[in-house]
């Protein structure tokens, strides 16, 4: 009985492996369904090569993770055949077969139960996020998808030229926010850098600036003219913000969205 059970245990932690590589891509900000099915698939080795791929190959925390779990899905799978072939070879002919295939799928069967348990899930989570937070620093939260990077916004650096409508103004001057722009840092012509800039900040010919919102009105800022052509986009830009801002219209109870 020795080779069945010692199949079992294997089978045990490669399904304990995979739910602590499904709670560690939880802890990089992937959601709980996404991470499940990513730690599977790399353990697997199956299925791996979906199009939600790219979030995890493209962070360098969940990418360490899957490299992980594909090397020890490797190893458990050679050791899991390894311990199958040894049931039955290790059986006194065919007539011990069949027991021992019975007591594989009940145990199977057990490990399936207790495993798919909401219950034991969540508690097992639970234990496992804690020992990962206390142990390890995964605690990596992928910005990309935080800030919606994929859509229609984006982080853009933008090179302030002598005759741009952005050069020699304040950032309160410029009142970015209002046309839906946010400047997240400074980087200046001596290589001095201005992180989380304010109002009073100046910005100069030369500085590169990073900056967050949607691509298509960066584009246009990253372009916009000195002068009265400037000030004329800037003040339509800041319209299609308002206008898209109140197209959000809070009813009671809910919040209904408008087309726009």
């Amino acid at each position: 009985m020795i080779a069945p059970l010692s199949l079992l245990v294997v089978l045990s932690v490669s399904l304990l492996i995979m739910l602590i590589g499904a709670v560690a891509l939880t802890m990089t900000g992937l959601s709980r369904e996404s991470a499940r099915f990513q730690a599977q698939s790399a353990f697997l080795g199956v299925g791996f090569t979906t199009h939600k791929a790219k979030h995890v190959v493209g962070h360098p925390v969940r990418r360490r993770i899957i490299m992980m779990l594909m090397l020890l899905g490797n190893a458990g799978a050679v050791v899991t055949v390894s311990g199958l072939i040894l049931v039955f070879l290790s059986a006194s002919g065919p007539a011990g077969w069949l027991p021992r295939a019975g007591g594989l799928i009940a145990g199977v069967g057990l490990l399936w139960v207790v495993f798919t348990s909401r219950t034991i899930d969540r508690h097992l989570s639970r234990i496992i996020g804690v020992a990962l937070r206390h142990w390890t620093d995964l605690d990596v939260r992928d910005y990309a998808s935080l800030l919606r990077l994929a859509g229609e916004f984006s982080v853009t650096e933008m090179r302030v030229r002598p005759d741009e409508w952005l050069a020699d103004k304040t950032l309160a001057e410029l009142d970015l926010r209002s046309e839906g722009a946010l400047v997240l840092g400074i980087e200046r012509t001596d290589g001095s850098y201005v992180g989380a800039p304010r109002g009073p900040t100046a910005v100069r010919p030369g500085d590169l600036l990073i900056a967050y919102g949607r691509t298509s009105r960066l584009k246009e800022l990253d372009r916009r003219p000195a002068g009265g052509a400037g000030d004329r986009a800037h003040h339509e830009a800041v319209g299609r913000q308002r206008t898209h801002e109140t197209s959000l219209t809070v009813v009671p109870g809910s919040i209904q969205r408008s087309c726009t």
